[in-house]
């Protein structure tokens, strides 16, 4: 790049905020935990003493002056870095470090193939589509939904008519269920996807942050009484993990970090919006199937014996499973 075209450098710019934007970069994502080890590295490196610094010496106000630098420097060329809260660890804090401008699909576009955007999208018509339905808001998939979708469904208009295959499906072959599972992988590893304890695929925090305009876009319809996207009523985010209203045709969700602190502003644990007594047991994520006891019937028997000698209740993530009626 032309040393004239570079934009300035904010004031006091310098090797350790360059580094920390480079380990950023890399990474995609930082809790705090992670960046205080990533910080602690770089004083002790260009500190030249030779010496270990510990990480707990970060600070969060040290580690909020280095996002705020990296942000001014980062921002001419149309990055980002903003915060988010893990829903399923608890609302964790999570950092992201995004594009500003182009969206995910975009972004995906230049890194994989055209069978491998088709079948991006394929997974989320799945989680966002067929498992998210108002009797169950999955929004997540096991390894068999996802190879599922490994190859492009035939409508009953072309089968009708004896093509075989769509007009705008025909370049798309699919994926082989090894390279679905190559894919998953590699995604999980990137950061844009999570698989739970209980196998289940779901958008990471990063892939929330940068898809939440896509997925309000393609799958809320304004017409319909029933959107696939919902927001907490606490912060206004996206709810992919959490509790909903025990009435199926209310919207009001929760996350679960959230839900202490919004039940102490009301009068009463009653829906905001129908008046429905709130069970806390209607899930939404994973746990609506994994706390209902079909599913907790079919388990191994070896992880119930296992669960009961050691007295842990063994849940995805660490969170309770509660049956859900």
């Amino acid at each position: 790049m032309d040393q004239e075209a570079a934009p300035a450098a904010p004031d006091g710019y310098n090797d350790a905020n360059r580094a920390f934007i480079q380990a950023f970069m890399a990474r995609g994502t930082l809790t705090f935990e992670e960046a205080q080890k990533i910080l602690a590295e770089i004083t002790a490196i260009l500190d030249g003493a030779g010496e270990s610094v510990d990480p707990q010496s970060i600070t969060m106000e040290v580690f909020t002056s280095f996002t705020k630098m990296a942000r001014e420097a980062i921002e001419p060329m149309d990055f980002d870095i903003r915060m988010t809260r893990d829903q399923v660890r608890g609302g964790q804090r999570v950092w992201v470090f995004m594009n500003a401008h182009s969206d995910a699909p975009t972004q995906l576009a230049t890194t994989r193939t055209p069978e491998e955007v088709a079948y991006i999208k394929r997974l989320l018509d799945a989680m966002f589509n067929d498992y998210n339905t108002p009797r169950m808001e999955v929004m997540a998939v096991d390894e068999g939904q996802a190879l599922k979708v490994s190859r492009p469904s035939r409508s009953r208009e072309s089968l009708a008519n004896g093509s075989g295959e769509d007009a705008g499906t025909a370049a798309d072959k699919g994926l082989k269920h090894s390279e679905v599972l190559a894919l998953l992988s590699s995604l999980v590893a990137e950061g844009w996807l999570e698989k739970s304890r209980q196998g289940f695929y779901s958008l990471s925090p990063r892939a929330l942050v940068e898809l939440w305009s896509w997925l309000v876009e393609t799958y809320n319809d304004e017409d319909d009484d029933w959107l696939h996207i919902k927001f907490c009523e606490a912060c206004k985010e996206v709810v992919t993990y959490g509790q909903r209203c025990n009435e199926p045709s209310c919207s009001i969700r929760l996350h679960d970090f959230c839900e202490d602190g919004y039940w102490r502003t009301q009068r009463e644990k009653k829906c905001p919006k129908c008046s429905t007594p709130w069970g806390g047991n209607h899930f939404v994520g994973e746990r609506a199937v994994t706390s209902r006891t079909a599913y907790q019937r079919g388990r191994p028997k070896k992880n119930t014996a296992r669960r009961r000698r050691s007295g842990v209740e063994e849940a995805g993530d660490g969170d309770e499973m509660d049956d859900e009626e």
